[in-house]
């Protein structure tokens, strides 16, 4: 069972959910390039310039692990890392947890597609992490966190965004809000779990059914936990959700 970490964080934010499935699997967490303990000199712009690289990553990994019919448990932008490994690799998976998943974050008014933000939005947004890494981490990181009542959580996230390469977190940022990976749900047969946060400002519950009509084999639960990071805010329900389904 391998354990992706979403953007701005790294394997840390698994510590809750994890161990709970070192009994009956063997458990892999890594960091993302850019991440905690990641070798920030294998950092290849070009490479890490859209998610592919990222999967391409993952389906290596995978594959050095000696990874076969495994369970891919994936949070916010590594759940589309996972499922592009998937199809990269289909022997790596058979099956895939996507946690807070988007195929894309910016609406698509041609199609009717509410991803969550304007087009506008998003540059914003880019924008303001291109100019302030720091004011942007702690302004955005207790937004998508969410659970306003426990702020040592926003605490968290923000300092795991300050911790991640500056440099590397922009163009990763990019490769994250500006991707479009509807395409890439067409077919995929994969079994999978969908697991859709309450008051979830990056990935809302219109994305989460969007992606389970969009797989045919997929599965949809709507959790109680509010925010994006359940793994943290309320990892008994999410290590629930996910023993139930493997």
């Amino acid at each position: 069972m391998m354990f992706a970490h979403g953007f701005g964080c790294d394997q840390q934010m698994w510590r809750f959910v994890a161990p709970e499935f070192e009994d009956d699997f063997r458990v892999i967490l890594f960091d993302q390039i850019g991440a905690g303990g990641s070798d920030l000199g294998a950092y290849d712009p070009a490479r890490y310039g859209s998610l592919d690289g990222y999967a391409d990553d993952l389906v290596e990994l995978a594959d050095e692990l000696g990874v076969r019919d495994g369970v891919f448990v994936g949070h916010s932008v590594s759940a589309m890392i996972g499922l592009l490994a998937a199809r990269k690799a289909p022997h790596l998976f058979s099956e895939l947890v996507m946690v807070g998943p988007s195929p894309r974050y910016i609406d698509d008014p041609e199609t009717g597609y509410a991803g969550g933000f304007t087009e506008a939005q998003i540059h914003e947004l880019l924008d303001f992490l291109d100019s302030n890494h720091m004011g942007w981490s702690q302004a955005m990181a207790p937004v998508i966190m969410g659970n306003p009542d426990r702020p040592d959580l926003g605490d968290e996230l923000t300092n795991s965004f300050c911790r991640t390469d500056p440099e590397i977190a922009k163009r990763f940022a990019r490769a994250t809000f500006l991707s479009d990976n509807r395409a890439d749900l067409d077919g995929f047969t994969t079994r999978t779990l969908i697991l859709q946060c309450s008051d979830d400002v990056i990935a809302p519950q219109s994305v989460g059914e969007y992606v389970h009509r969009s797989l045919a084999n997929s599965e949809l639960v709507l959790m109680a936990a509010t925010g994006h990071c359940p793994n943290l805010s309320a990892p008994e329900e999410t290590t629930a959700a996910i023993r139930s389904f493997v």
